[in-house]
């Protein structure tokens, strides 16, 4: 079984998740905005989510030699019996990370991908390194942790006034274009289609709206591209609340705080709910069984929104999600992704902590800057806005800095 060992290759893989976490979001998002139902996304999502972690488990998992203080990966799996207070860590950490990725999707549409990113990596670190600090047995060192963590804060506190400024932004074009005025019939035809009608079976063609302009073909920041993007995405969100918004992203960022110290407690058992001789569960076992986890939660929550849909979204089924094959290689691509990030994440808070760890929460400065090249996101937004959105990636990367700062060598439990 190979570990990380040293401070150096914990930074290295933090430096990697970092890229990988910031990056599968993006790929999400794409699919959503291109109109491909959420649900159909996070099933294949799932799939190759939990494939990376089989794959991670049967590579580095199987290294080396099998010792009884560091059984390899196969050898754990054969006896679950020995290891099940571990195991049910595990897989109570995959189902509450599960619960936070799906909310996120929806949270992407409402608020934006940056300000999602950057609420709910937050609120994870916020919450989550401190929990992991004292179940790490304070191998952290405070006097730099913590200041990181209140950087952390502030950001998720500059997150939602950039949304809010943002929101009025947006408001402002709306209202001064003549696509959106009162009384024109490009407006009301639009209305109708979004929030008249209710959700419509996937199968089912949308209507031509007149006078509306490919999204392709709308310039990035104006209300043009505001209403063809409203008219496009899966997820129906022109004119909602803002506070609807920022309420799903408070819960994903709540539920991502919680499976770190879960995934601790199933790696270092804590607690000591192990018997006496029994070695703790590798990082690769616990990840199959939290990948384990995150699947069948995955895709029972998925499948029962196919039928049972929310925010707007069509209805769908099994079989319409079988044959949808466009973007189907994307939203794969993004779960092996996203189930490198985790994995490279897990080791290295195995090896310096996995409140140092949380540094890879730093990702949004990943999602904002492909938010902005892809998206538009802020683009023609006001001064405001504009100072706003940069202290808080200020804020993001001195938060970076002192979180990796903060890494010590694990001590024996």
């Amino acid at each position: 079984m190979y570990l990380v060992k040293d401070i150096g290759g914990a930074i290295g893989l933090m430096a990697a998740a970092l890229v990988l976490l910031g990056t599968w979001p993006v790929v999400l998002a794409v699919l959503e905005r291109r109109g491909r139902l959420p649900q159909h996304t996070y099933l294949d999502y799932s799939i190759t989510n939990f494939l990376a972690a089989v794959l991670i488990a049967l590579t580095f998992g199987q290294i080396g030699g099998d010792t009884p203080e560091t059984p390899n990966f196969l050898a754990q799996l054969t006896r679950p019996q020995d290891y099940w207070p571990s195991i049910m860590f595990a897989l109570a950490g995959g189902v509450v990370i599960t619960l936070g990725t799906v909310a996120t999707q929806y949270g992407w549409a409402y608020v934006g991908l940056s300000v999602t990113e950057v609420m709910a990596s937050s609120l994870k670190v916020v919450i989550g390194t401190t929990l992991n600090y004292f179940l790490d047995g304070r191998i952290n060192r405070a006097e730099v942790l913590f200041p990181g963590v209140g950087c952390f804060l502030i950001a998720a506190c500059l997150g939602s006034l950039v949304h809010s400024s943002n929101a009025a932004d947006n408001q402002e074009k709306l209202s001064n274009s003549r696509n959106y005025s009162a009384g024109n019939t490009a407006k009301e035809d639009l209305t109708q289609h979004l929030l008249q009608e209710g959700p419509k079976d996937c199968e089912e063609a949308k209507p031509a709206l007149p006078n509306n302009k490919t999204l392709e073909k709308a310039e990035a920041g104006t209300a043009d591209f505001l209403i063809d993007l409203e008219d496009k995405r899966s997820i129906k969100v022109l004119g909602s609340n803002t506070l609807v918004g920022l309420a799903i992203v408070t819960f994903a960022g709540v539920c991502y705080s919680l499976f770190a110290p879960a995934f601790n407690l199933a790696t270092n058992d804590q607690w000591h709910t192990l018997r006496d001789g029994v070695p703790h569960l590798v990082v690769y076992t616990a990840y199959f069984y939290f990948c384990l986890s995150s699947l069948a939660v995955g895709v029972a929550l998925n499948v029962w929104c196919l039928y049972r849909p929310m925010a707007g979204v069509p209805r769908s089924t099994l079989r319409a999600y079988v044959a949808n094959q466009e973007g189907r290689g994307l939203a794969l691509l993004a779960g092996l992704v996203s189930g490198l990030g985790n994995a490279f994440t897990f080791m290295a808070g195995q090896a310096a902590g996995y409140a140092a760890a949380d540094s890879v929460q730093a990702l949004p400065l990943v999602s904002t800057f492909w938010g902005v090249v892809l998206f538009g996101e802020y683009r023609r937004s006001s001064r405001r806005t504009y100072t706003l959105l940069g202290s808080m990636l200020f804020m993001f990367v001195v938060a970076m800095a002192v979180l990796m700062a903060s890494s010590a060598h694990r001590k024996p439990l």
